[in-house]
C-alpha cells in the first residue's frame, strides 16, 4: 500500500471513529433530556409533588457534576474505550430503572444513575473526539449536546402523543440504542493510552488559576443566568406551558425545549471564533429580548409566540455560552486548564438545579405562571449585574493599562 493510500485510510477511519464518538455524545444527551416532557405524566400518574418532579430533575444534575468532578480525568489512565463502556452500562442500568420506577424514588434513583452515566460519558468522549481530530472537536463537543437534548425532548414528545406506553416506550429504545453501541465500541480503536495514577485522578480538584480569577468573577452571573435558563426549560416549562396556554398536547413542550437546544446550536455554529466579550454581551441581549417575549406569549396564551421568545432566547443560550468559555479557557496554562474547567462547571450545574428545586418550592404556593415571572426576573436581575461585572472589570483594565 502506498504512503498516500494509507494517509487515506487512518483519515477515512478516524471521521468513522469521530462520528461514532458524536453519536454516543449525543445519545446520552438525547437520554437526559428525554423525561422533560414526561414531568407532567408523571406528576399526574405517581401524584408528585412539584417540589419532587423537580427533586428529580436536579438529582441528575447534581450526580453528573459529582461524576465530572470524582472521573472526569479517569479515561487518561484507564483508556477510552473501557470507561465508555462502562458508562453505557451504567446508562443501561439507568433506563431499566426508568421502565421500572413507580414512583419519586424509582424516578430519583434512576436520574442518579443516568447524571453519573453521562457525567463519565461526556468527559471520556470530549477526550476521544480530541484524541481523534483536535480540529473539530472543540466543535462537536459544543454542538453534540445542544441537538442531542433537542432530539430527546423532540422525540420524546412525539412517542407520547403517537405512540403506545407513554412512560416507557423511549426508554426501551434508548436501551436498545445503547445496547448497539456498547457492542460496536469494540470495533472503534482505542484512542488514549494507560498510564499510572488512577486512583489519584479519583480526588477531585476545584482550582481558579490566579490570573482567571476576576475574570470568572465578572462573567459569573453572567453563566448563572445562562445555566438557570437551561435548567428553566428542561424542569418547569412542559407544565408551565399547559398552565398558561391551556396546550396539553405533549408535542408543544418538546418543540420548546428543541427551539432553545437548536437555536443555542445554530449560534454556536455562527459565533465560533467571535470575540469572547462581544459574545457575551450579544447573549445577554437575546437571552434578555427572549424571555420578555416568552413572558409576553406565556400571559397572553399564545403557543407561537412562546417559540418565537424561546428562539430568540436559545440564540442567547448558546452565544453566552460560547463567550463564557471563551473569557476563561484562554486564561489556564494546559496543565490547568482541566481544575479551570471543573470550577465552572460546579458554579454552572448549581446555577442548572438548584434554582429549579425552589421554583418548584414556589409553584405550590404562587402556581406556575407567577413562579415563571419570579423565575424569569432573577435569571434578568443576573444578566443585568453580568453586564455591570465585565464593564467594571474592563473599566479596570484599562485604568490599569
Amino acid at each position: 500500500m502506498t504512503r498516500d493510500r494509507k494517509l487515506k485510510v487512518v483519515a477515512v477511519a478516524g471521521s468513522g471513529t469521530l462520528f461514532f464518538h458524536a453519536a454516543v455524545l449525543g445519545t446520552f444527551l438525547a437520554a437526559s433530556a428525554a423525561p422533560t416532557p414526561l414531568y407532567r405524566f408523571y406528576q399526574e400518574t405517581y401524584a408528585l409533588s412539584p417540589v419532587l418532579t423537580t427533586a428529580v430533575f436536579a438529582v441528575y444534575a447534581l450526580a453528573l457534576l459529582k461524576a465530572l468532578l470524582v472521573a472526569g480525568s479517569i479515561s487518561d489512565h484507564l483508556g477510552r474505550r473501557p470507561v465508555i463502556f462502562g458508562a453505557l452500562l451504567l446508562e443501561l442500568v439507568a433506563m431499566a430503572l426508568f421502565t421500572t420506577a413507580s414512583g419519586a424514588w424509582g424516578l430519583i434513583a434512576a436520574r442518579f444513575v443516568q447524571g453519573v452515566a453521562t457525567g463519565i460519558a461526556a468527559s471520556s468522549l470530549g477526550a476521544a473526539l480530541v484524541d481523534v481530530d483536535r480540529a473539530r472537536a472543540q466543535l462537536v463537543n459544543a454542538i453534540m449536546p445542544l441537538i442531542g437534548m433537542a432530539a430527546g425532548a423532540l422525540g420524546t414528545s412525539a412517542l407520547v402523543q403517537y405512540g403506545p406506553h407513554p412512560l416507557h416506550l423511549v426508554y426501551a429504545i434508548l436501551g436498545a440504542v445503547f445496547a448497539a453501541q456498547a457492542a460496536l465500541l469494540w470495533l472503534t480503536p482505542e484512542t488514549g493510552e494507560r498510564r499510572a495514577g488512577a486512583l489519584r485522578a479519583l480526588r477531585p480538584r476545584v482550582v481558579v488559576p490566579p490570573q482567571a480569577r476576576r475574570p470568572l468573577a465578572a462573567i459569573t452571573p453572567t453563566n448563572i443566568a445562562t445555566w438557570m435558563l437551561g435548567g428553566f426549560y428542561l424542569s418547569i416549562v412542559p407544565s408551565l406551558v399547559v398552565a398558561a396556554t391551556g396546550s396539553r398536547t405533549p408535542l408543544t413542550s418538546g418543540v420548546m425545549v428543541a427551539a432553545l437546544m437548536v437555536a443555542g446550536a445554530f449560534a454556536v455554529l455562527q459565533r465560533r471564533g467571535r470575540d469572547a466579550a462581544a459574545n457575551l454581551t450579544i447573549g445577554t441581549l437575546a437571552m434578555t429580548a427572549g424571555l420578555v417575549i416568552v413572558l409576553a406569549g406565556m400571559h397572553g396564551g399564545s403557543v407561537p409566540v412562546l417559540i418565537g421568545g424561546t428562539l430568540v432566547g436559545g440564540a442567547g443560550f448558546g452565544t453566552s455560552f460560547l463567550g463564557a468559555l471563551g473569557t476563561i479557557v484562554p486564561l489556564a496554562k494546559p496543565s490547568e486548564r482541566a481544575e479551570l474547567l471543573a470550577s465552572y462547571y460546579v458554579e454552572s450545574y448549581l446555577a442548572f438545579s438548584l434554582p429549579v428545586i425552589c421554583a418548584g418550592y414556589l409553584v405550590r404556593r404562587i402556581g406556575y405562571v407567577t413562579t415563571a415571572d419570579l423565575y424569569a426576573a432573577a435569571i434578568l436581575a443576573m444578566s443585568a449585574a453580568g453586564f455591570l461585572a465585565r464593564r467594571a472589570l474592563t473599566s479596570r483594565r484599562v485604568s490599569a493599562g
